[in-house]
């Protein structure tokens, strides 16, 4: 199992399944909060072992639609993991050790820093893949 944590420890849960799929993110939202580099899971797969509690979260405004959850006393982003969509994306940066996956993609190039330069051959895409 992967193991994933906050920087001060409040916040400890594990993935039930080695994340099947990993991408980078280049939105300025996900860029602002520290949640480019994403693995993506099923609610379901995530146990938490303590802190859940320890988590909250920021409700964008429309039209942006991620809620994004952060530990409460460190502020480590753990992206979307309160989340109940069919796939959440939990930000790469928790995870603690190999993850067992590479990147695999990256989505809203469009959208991506100036001074970010994509080094690898995963596929791109201007938006979100379909």
């Amino acid at each position: 199992m992967v193991q994933g944590s906050c920087c001060c420890g409040a916040v400890q849960f594990q993935l039930t399944v080695q994340p099947p799929m990993m991408g980078t993110c280049h939105c300025s939202r996900c860029r602002k909060v520290g949640t480019s580099a994403i693995v993506l899971v099923r609610p379901g797969d995530v146990q938490w072992i303590k802190g859940k509690d320890q988590v909250t979260t920021y409700t964008p405004e429309p039209p942006f639609k991620f809620i994004r959850c952060f530990c409460k006393i460190c502020g480590t982003s753990l992206g979307e993991i309160l989340a109940e969509d069919e796939r959440i994306a939990i930000a790469a940066s928790a995870l603690d050790g190999d993850i067992g996956v590479r990147n695999q993609f990256h989505e809203f190039v469009a959208d991506k820093a100036d001074w970010y330069e994509i080094c690898d051959d995963a596929p791109q895409y201007d938006g979100a893949p379909t």
